[in-house]
């Protein structure tokens, strides 16, 4: 990953840099063979910069981290995530354009 502000989530790490984060927290479950997924990248990269400070964005690679894609149900990607108090508040299976997410993002930190 390019991004300073999107971090690499795991199934080490997901649950406290995920479900305990004190902050909302946006998941972009991906695989590096998915197209779909490498056009959300840079997307994804984008707006965590623009949120920096006030939502922790990330990216879960399913491929390496089979537990919590099994545990959430995963079985499309991209899906993404909107977690908020350690609940999945909002989720988006396939690319997402910008100001879609946006949107969801803003909606979830009104909340």
């Amino acid at each position: 990953m390019s991004s300073e502000y999107v971090k690499e989530f795991t199934d080490d790490n997901f649950e406290t840099d995920v479900l305990q984060s004190e902050v909302p927290v946006v998941v972009d479950i991906w695989a590096p063979w998915c197209g779909p997924c490498k056009m959300l990248g840079p997307i994804i990269e984008d707006v965590a910069g623009e949120y920096a400070g006030k939502v922790t964005f990330g990216k879960l690679n399913i491929d390496d981290n089979p537990q919590t894609a099994s545990k959430y149900g995963i079985q499309s990607i991209p899906t993404i995530f909107m977690v908020k108090n350690g609940e999945i508040v909002d989720s988006q299976i396939g690319l997402l354009a910008k100001d879609p997410l946006k949107a969801k993002i803003d909606a979830v930190l009104e909340s």
